[in-house]
Order: C-alpha cells, then sequence, then structure tokens
C-alpha cells in the first residue's frame, strides 16, 4: 500500500456505535478506517486520540476537543463538527495545533426558523395554555385572550442562515421585521429586515428571537437590562444557545408578569435538571434542543459531513471552516 493509499483514520465522537458509524460513512469506502471511544467520556477519547487523523465531532457537545485533547492528538489535521454549534471545542487550540475545526452551516436553518415561527404563533395563540384548560374540562373561549403573530414588530438576534430564514418566514406573516448582528449585511441580504442597533431591536420588538451564536461576547447577551427593557406583554423565543439568556432573570420576568411568554430550545445545562425553576415558571413554553432536528436537516447534514470527508480524501478544500485555517487538508506521511 502506498503511501496515499492509506486509510485516513477516522475517530468519531458521536452517540453511536462503531457499526452505525461506519454505515454512515460507507459511502467513503476504504478511503477511512473508523473507531470510537471505548467510553462516552474524556478520558476516553484522550486514549482514543494518538492514533486519530480526523475526528467526526459528537452533535450532543457532551464529547469535545479542549487544550488537553487536542495536546493528546499528535497527528490530528481536521475536525468536522456535525452541527452548526461548535461548543467546548478549544478552537484556540486546534488553531495553534494548526488544525482547521468545521462545522455544517445552514444546513438546520429551515428546520430552526419553522421552530421559532411555530414558537411564536403558539405563544401568541396561547396553544398550550388551551390544550391544558380543555383536557382540564375547561372551556375558556373568551378567556385566554390570545393575539395576532402577523403586524407583529419582531426583532432577530443573529443573522446567520437561521436569522435570513427567519427574516423570509416571518415576513410571510406580515410581521415588521428588524434586525441585529454584530454585522450589519448588506440590504439585498436581510430579505427585507431592517438593521437595529440592540438596546432598539430589544426596547421595539414584540417578540424577540434568538439565533445568535455563543460566544464570549454573546453569553449573557440578554440579561436582566435587556429583559427590562422589552416593551410590557413581549414574548421572547430563543433558538440560539442557553447561555445567551439569563435564565434567572427570564424566569422573574414571567413570574413577575413583565412578559407574556417565552420558547425555550435551549438551556444553560442541558438536559434540564429536574428541579430547574423553568419548569415550574408560567408561559414559559419549553422544548427539548429539538428545533433543528428534522429527516431533512438530518440527511442535509450528513450529506455536508460526508462531502467534507471526501474533500479530505481526494485533497479538496472542506467547506465550513470556523477557526481560520487553510480549508486544504494536507498528510503527513507516512513514518
Amino acid at each position: 500500500m502506498t503511501p496515499d493509499a492509506r486509510p485516513w483514520r477516522v475517530l468519531a465522537l458521536a452517540p453511536l456505535s462503531e457499526r452505525a458509524v461506519r454505515g454512515l460513512l460507507a459511502p467513503l469506502g476504504d478511503a477511512v478506517s473508523v473507531t470510537v471511544p471505548a467510553a462516552r467520556d474524556p478520558d476516553a477519547v484522550r486514549e482514543a486520540l494518538p492514533g486519530a487523523e480526523i475526528v467526526l465531532g459528537d452533535w450532543t457537545a457532551s464529547l469535545v476537543l479542549d487544550a488537553e485533547a487536542v495536546r493528546a492528538a499528535p497527528g490530528l489535521l481536521f475536525v468536522q463538527q456535525p452541527s452548526v454549534g461548535v461548543d467546548g471545542h478549544d478552537l484556540a487550540a486546534l488553531t495553534a495545533a494548526g488544525v482547521p475545526l468545521a462545522n455544517t452551516p445552514g444546513v438546520s436553518a429551515k428546520a430552526v426558523a419553522e421552530w421559532c415561527v411555530a414558537a411564536a404563533l403558539a405563544l401568541c395563540r396561547r396553544l398550550t395554555a388551551a390544550d391544558a384548560a380543555v383536557r382540564a374540562g375547561e372551556w375558556p373561549q373568551l378567556g385566554l385572550g390570545p393575539r395576532e403573530l402577523g403586524g407583529a414588530r419582531v426583532g432577530i438576534v443573529g443573522f446567520g442562515p437561521i436569522g435570513a430564514a427567519c427574516a423570509r418566514l416571518f415576513g410571510a406573516f406580515g410581521c415588521e421585521v428588524s434586525y441585529w448582528s454584530r454585522r450589519a449585511r448588506p440590504v439585498g441580504e436581510t430579505a427585507g429586515a431592517v438593521y437595529r442597533d440592540l438596546d432598539e431591536l430589544v426596547a421595539g420588538s414584540d417578540v424577540l428571537v434568538l439565533v445568535i451564536a455563543l460566544a464570549e461576547e454573546t453569553r449573557g447577551l440578554i440579561g436582566a437590562e435587556a429583559l427590562a427593557r422589552m416593551p410590557a406583554g413581549a414574548l421572547l423565543v430563543n433558538a440560539a444557545r442557553g447561555g445567551v439568556v439569563d435564565q434567572a432573570a427570564l424566569a422573574g420576568a414571567l413570574s413577575a408578569g413583565r412578559l407574556a411568554g417565552a420558547a425555550l430550545d435551549v438551556y444553560a445545562t442541558e438536559p434540564l435538571p429536574p428541579d430547574d425553576p423553568l419548569r415550574e415558571t408560567p408561559g414559559l413554553l419549553l422544548s427539548p434542543h429539538v428545533a433543528g432536528v428534522t429527516a431533512q436537516a438530518t440527511g442535509r447534514l450528513l450529506g455536508v459531513v460526508l462531502e467534507n470527508l471526501r474533500a479530505v480524501v481526494e485533497g479538496r478544500p472542506v467547506v465550513g471552516v470556523v477557526n481560520g485555517l487553510d480549508p486544504v487538508v494536507r498528510r503527513r506521511p507516512a513514518s
């Protein structure tokens, strides 16, 4: 076997059996050899890393590559994260080691945007309260106080592919859509949404939709002060990351009646702990981090992952590198 014909050694961290991972990567044939950690814990990952050239990440973010893990992987050349978020991976350590990390941008944009609209509709029309009342033998036609989504001022925090998809869908309902992101987009790329600074957006949104990536500058972005600036009776929808919102402050705003409702698909700790106060907070719709989990989105994700791994094998540029390194992954000579 010539050096170029060696199978690329792939360590898969996803919560799947080795057999299942082999099945997913079967289209790559003999170009890759697949292993999984002996257990789903950081120690097992570090033990398995020395032989890995490619790491296929864990979409649940339970297993990640911290600085210690990167040091344990001297042969690592590429990390493919099968999700949009790259939470937990030490990007600085990977960059210093010359290891590009790619995510799967855009694959869940439609799914997440649909969830955001569905959540906003559920809150506006008070669907969960109506369901609970009817199940309890009540018939509160006049007491629920639903409202229409159409015509509402919708503010979108974050304007990547998900934010743009949200703008299109909320716009189709006749909403007045604005957005804030760390970088304003050209007018032709905003689906009719108007850029506003964050304070103005928060203070002027009947529905505030969060779809921004979690980073140091966005952690706690929507805290007590921002929540206090929201209009009385406003709604909040979070499909970003739990750390973007101060959950205790949100629970307080809902309990005090300052906000009319909120919908969360993401939490600071996942799964949501059994004793978390959010479970008892009124006006809160809870979802188990499934906004982007549809059969269609999963199919698109697998397509991007396979194409990127195929690009590595064939010496072509990968897509979605998030840490600024060369997208062409170059193999080291056999020792």
